[in-house]
């Protein structure tokens, strides 16, 4: 297994193997080869950038576009100049960015053309400034980035980072309707590795020859951790510009991929591609899976059609991803063992606690904790509701089970309001706020319910004032310019009432229980 335990920060990753492996293909993307010499450069140099265009230690970097050679570049360099990069969705609408760059207080945002539009209608209002750089320009793709670098050297900026120093800051879906920011540090990327290897365990691992697969996108925890991984290990990593099922097939095919992390829901769209054949996948070995569980026709299509092992992760983006882990060989078609999110990695914790944060019993249902050195720092500015979340070193996940007496995580159902579509965290809060803008529209509350393709759908019900009246149609339209898409129900229940406590809080049980009823997780 290759495992490199001098590498303990962000910064260290391209040096180190650009002295031990200088013309090894770190990245491809589009057929554009980088070598880890070429990526250790670049990103000195975009860290030299960064510093003479006065960016600090500590401040807000900000990407937004879709996976490129730039975006690795802007990771490192962000990680040897001591700033911090803050991916940015960019399914997001203009209204959303501008909440993360104005939390965030970002001094630079660097964006490619496509989202040139929303970006200027997302800076347009900030109260801080924020400088746009633009990644592409006449002279084509990343043509703006290198004008923007100019004549830098590649002479090391002398910024030594630490294990615990910040260096990312990921926004995920908040309670309240407004995403917070998570930081993480360089320790958050660094944590599973070096407890399997010290195990001597391959439930994720990485091997010579190895070829990644960067399926999920790196303003997802999930994706940029595992880009990490591919990187670490100094393998050759393939990176799809957005997920489109008949590109990740074809990079599969072309570069002879033997490993890859996706969702469940990505899995199934790609096996379902035309012409799709086991000879496609001859060389992959490994498939990471996370986002939610996998279904059984869809392990039976895995085992049967691809012929490869399976590991399913579970994690936050406040663990710095993956915590728990249901490995390989429990992948076993008929297995009651797949029913479970699986076991926590050597040296990491989970204990399952009731309403006042009593330990329960194996077998008992409550909230489940994580204790994992991947943890998050915290959220950015949120010190109580960092406190709430991150308890003595424990992160309370809002996730609802119990442990089996093997110690294995089984989950049931979710305390928090969540609802994780295609493996995209998507709070309640968010959409009813903005539904509570649509002018027919007395009252709402949202749901998740099951769905074959995205583990989860959004269905919304709905009070209409009197005297009004509204359709479904038109509350999609106009909730597509104040949200994502992914973010916009595709079902809605006119009522009469919202079912709500006496405090107000709404009775999302009581109106999940016509979806889920007939299954025995509360999650899927």
């Amino acid at each position: 297994m290759r495992h490199f335990p001098e590498l303990g920060t962000l910064a260290a990753v391209p040096a180190f193997h650009a002295e031990h492996r200088p013309e090894a293909c770190a990245l491809i993307v589009e057929g554009r080869t980088v070598s880890y010499a070429e990526l250790h450069r670049a990103s000195t140099r975009t860290a030299r950038a960064l510093l003479t265009a006065r960016v600090r230690p500590g401040d807000r970097v900000a990407y937004l576009g879709r996976e490129s050679e730039h975006y690795y570049d802007l990771l490192f360099a962000c990680a040897k100049s001591g700033a911090v990069l803050v991916p940015v969705n960019w399914r997001l609408t203009a209204h959303e960015i501008g909440h993360i760059l104005r939390d965030s207080a970002a001094v630079l945002l660097f964006v490619e053309d496509d989202f040139r539009p929303i970006a200027r209608q997302a800076t347009g209002d900030l109260e801080q400034p924020c400088a746009m750089v633009e990644l592409d320009g006449p002279a084509g793709p990343g043509s703006g980035f290198l004008s923007w670098l100019g004549d830098e050297s590649d002479a090391d900026p002398d910024w030594h980072a630490g294990p615990d120093d910040e260096v990312v800051q990921l926004y995920t879906s908040g309670t309240t309707g407004l995403p917070k920011g998570v930081v993480l540090a360089h320790r958050s990327f660094f944590a599973v590795r070096d407890a399997l290897a010290g195990a001597d365990l391959d439930w994720v691992d990485w091997r010579d020859g190895d070829v990644s697969l960067i399926a999920v996108p790196g303003f997802h925890v999930g994706g940029l951790w595992w880009a990490v991984q591919g990187f670490s290990a100094g393998i050759t990593n393939v990176a799809l510009r957005m997920f489109v099922a008949g590109d990740a097939l074809a990079a599969i095919r072309a570069h002879g991929v033997t490993t890859t992390c996706m969702v469940p829901a990505m899995i199934r769209m790609v096996l379902a591609e035309p012409g799709v054949s086991r000879a496609d996948f001859a060389g992959l070995r490994k498939i990471v899976y996370g986002g939610s569980p996998i279904a059984t026709d869809l392990l039976e299509l895995c085992l049967d059609g691809i012929g490869c092992e399976l590991t399913q992760i579970y994690g936050l983006t406040e663990t710095g991803n993956t915590a728990v882990c249901l490995p390989p060989q429990e992948h076993v078609s008929g297995s009651p063992r797949l029913l479970a999110a699986g076991r926590p990695y050597p040296g990491f914790a989970v204990k399952v606690v009731d309403r006042s944060g009593r330990e329960l019993p194996t077998g008992a249902s409550g909230e489940i904790c994580l204790r994992t050195p991947g943890r998050m720092l915290g959220y950015w500015g949120l010190p109580e509701a960092t406190a709430e979340t991150l308890v003595d070193g424990w992160v309370h996940t809002g996730d609802a089970g119990y442990l089996d007496a093997d110690g294995f995580v089984h989950l049931r159902d979710r305390i928090k309001d969540v609802v994780i579509v295609a493996g995209e965290n998507v709070y309640p809060a968010e959409i009813e706020n903005a539904l509570a803008d649509h002018p027919a529209v007395l009252d709402s509350a949202v749901i998740g319910k099951p769905h074959e393709r995205w583990g989860e759908a959004l269905h919304a019900f709905v009070v209409v004032r009197e005297q009004a009246s509204v359709r479904p149609r038109e509350l999609m339209a106009f909730l597509r310019s104040r949200l994502a898409d992914f973010k916009i129900p595709t079902g809605y229940d006119f009522v009469d009432r919202v079912p709500r406590n006496p405090s107000g809080k709404v009775l999302r049980r009581e109106l999940r229980e016509r979806f889920w009823s007939s299954t025995e997780r509360q999650v899927n």
